[in-house]
């Protein structure tokens, strides 16, 4: 029985054999084409795999910059002993230096030793520049506002009150010599005090340009 079982399986081998023999080369490579795309196929299908997903984060915003300031610049008197007395504005950063520089320098007389020129400036600061004969305790060589605004019944520091200030104080003022002082002080003698700062431009010889230049320096009380 076996052995017939062996003869039948050779008799089998050799029809398949003679079958293929007998087909076309054609539908041999075809066949063959089909088989190894088939293999590719199903190695893919079980070697492949879900990609990764990705996924996208929106970058982190930035905070915007506050602005900065911008320094204001600074409004100075300068009188004294100087070639051009006056009031002048500079860089928020100068130096009494600098003050000095744009009035003009020093005169020949000016007592230059007292005086610190490196100092930093502040808004509405006077700086008074004596002379050799003068006692520098007369009038201070640096002097800066209050640091409030003048309220009623409130002396103003250093400002000049035309109603008490004498001819010599008078004549710290920008543009004020011994003249204008002493026309101030007739003024209020022959009128009474002033009522307000505005008035002094009544006095003879002051008008708006030289008022302008004196009101950051005056009151009344």
């Amino acid at each position: 029985m076996e052995e017939e079982k062996r003869i039948e399986g050779k008799d089998r081998m050799t029809a398949f054999i003679a079958f293929v023999n007998g087909l076309p080369l054609g539908a041999l490579f075809v066949s063959g084409a089909c088989m190894f795309l088939l293999g590719v196929g199903l190695n893919s299908w079980f070697t492949w795999q879900q990609p990764a997903p990705i996924y996208f984060h929106p970058a982190e915003p930035t905070a915007t910059p506050l602005p900065t300031a911008t320094p204001m610049p600074v409004n100075v008197f300068v009188n004294g002993e100087v070639a051009e007395p006056g009031i002048y504005q500079l860089p928020h950063d100068a130096m009494v230096q600098d003050a000095l520089a744009v009035a003009g320098g020093f005169t020949a007389d000016a007592f230059i030793d007292i005086v610190n020129l490196a100092q930093p400036l502040s808004d509405g600061m006077h700086v008074h520049v004596p002379p050799l004969t003068e006692s520098t305790a007369a009038i201070p060589l640096i002097s800066t506002p209050p640091p409030t605004s003048k309220t009623d019944g409130e002396t103003a520091g250093d400002l000049i009150d035309l109603n008490r200030a004498s001819k010599s104080d008078l004549e710290t003022l920008p543009g004020v010599g011994p003249s204008t002082a002493q026309k101030i002080l007739d003024y209020r003698e022959d009128n009474g005090p002033f009522a307000i700062i505005e008035d002094v431009m009544n006095v003879s010889g002051i008008g708006p340009a030289k008022f302008e230049k004196m009101a950051n320096f005056i009151t009344i009380d």
